[in-house]
């Protein structure tokens, strides 16, 4: 049987997502072709991804970064877009059939919209576009034909475990799994003097900088439980968190008749890549293979809400619907960006994000991109100013 090669775009080719995907088209040259990347900051490493797959575009944020690109590349035959517009390009091109859509953060959000009026297959591991805007972004999915498959570990297990992907009868309850981070056993005085180098230390997952904060502040869950509502249609009442140090579990689905399905596998972001690259059919990723007997044991435990005030208040911001979630996410951004430069403590994240969220949750939704992106500024404005008390 032949096979068609579809075209694959990655927004954010040079993140840990982004690699990892490189890493499984690898092993499918029959079957992907990489059309399109994109990068930020690690213009060396995205040079070296482009002279290894010979994409046909490659988009950059400005014309410095794509004359830095041009000479890195050294006569390597890919057309370089610089500007804001070219991410929104390369989803929304002819030629792309899916779009890994891996840019950490609000950024993403645009070329997510495009890739959906476009009617592209998304495979989403952007959680911001369903946070900050999920309704105009499922709306464009709708109506541009585009299909969205999961790629957080845990959205993608809840997908692997509910009847065709779909919330629907008999489905009682979501259950996401959280490691607990580094600091889960730590007492709360002392997370005072945590470090960035610290916060950053995950046990189970490499991952990059901003989503290793998140994943130590809990944030990370809690924007999983956002995106968890739009993605599966679940209401609050219906999701819910547990601990699971091991991350072996990823995610679980209970039903009303008493049974709970799970989805297990060793924490490499291959394997949920893989799932959605392929599905509905399976492909081999690269990852071992589970050895429960070395393993061992599997432990459960409810999240500390003192410990981890970032989940309280990303379960706010779900309840109050709205602008809420929104403000929360740019809060959110820019409290760690000031952490991370040495700018604000660890537990300064919180306070942070619950004087904004105070200030700017209770307003109405954004009802278009430009709405939503309007919120995301003045909510960033709110933190700048929060920070700028803490450091005078």
């Amino acid at each position: 049987m032949t096979r068609t090669i579809q075209n694959v775009t990655i927004l954010g080719s040079t993140g840990s997502i982004g690699a990892s995907t490189l890493d499984v088209l690898a092993r499918h040259p029959d079957r992907y072709r990489v059309f399109a990347l994109s990068g930020y900051r690690q213009l060396e490493r995205l040079a070296q991804q482009c002279r290894r797959f010979r994409p046909a575009l490659a988009a950059v944020p400005d014309e410095d970064s794509a004359r830095r690109l041009g000479g890195l590349l050294d006569g390597c035959p890919v057309r370089i877009l610089a500007g804001e517009s070219a991410l929104a390009e390369i989803s929304a091109h002819d030629e792309t059939d899916v779009v890994m859509a891996a840019i950490v953060g609000a950024a993403g959000l645009p070329a997510g919209i495009a890739a959906a009026r476009a009617g592209k297959r998304i495979l989403l591991a952007n959680k911001e576009s369903l946070v900050m805007a999920g309704k105009v972004f499922l709306d464009a999915c709708r109506q541009g034909g585009a299909s969205v498959l999961p790629i957080d570990s845990e959205h993608n297990a809840v997908f692997q475990c509910l009847p065709n992907g779909r919330n629907g009868a008999g489905v009682r309850r979501i259950l996401l799994t959280a490691s607990g981070g580094p600091f889960r056993e730590m007492p709360l005085e002392r997370m005072a003097d945590v470090t960035a180098a610290q916060a950053c230390e995950h046990p189970n997952w490499k991952m990059g900088r901003k989503i290793s904060v998140d994943s130590a502040t809990m944030m990370n869950k809690g924007l999983e439980l956002i995106e968890a509502h739009y993605l599966f249609d679940m209401p609050d009442a219906g999701l819910d968190v547990v601990v699971h140090p091991q991350s072996i579990v990823h995610s679980m689905v209970e039903y009303t008749d008493g049974s709970t399905l799970a989805q297990l596998g060793n924490p490499d972001m291959r394997t949920p890549i893989a799932h959605a690259l392929a599905y509905p059919e399976r492909i081999e990723s690269g990852v071992d293979m589970l050895r429960l007997a070395e393993i061992g044991r599997l432990d459960f435990e409810a999240p500390d809400l003192g410990r981890f005030a970032c989940l309280r208040l990303a379960r706010e911001a779900l309840r109050a619907e709205g602008a809420a979630p929104a403000v929360l996410n740019a809060a959110n951004e820019v409290a760690v960006e000031s952490f991370l430069a040495g700018r604000i403590g660890f537990l300064d994240i919180a306070r942070l994000n619950e004087r904004v969220l105070g200030r700017l949750g209770g307003e109405a939704a954004g009802s278009c991109l430009d709405s939503v992106l309007d919120i995301d500024r003045r909510a960033r404005a709110e933190a700048r100013a929060f920070v700028e008390g803490a450091c005078p």
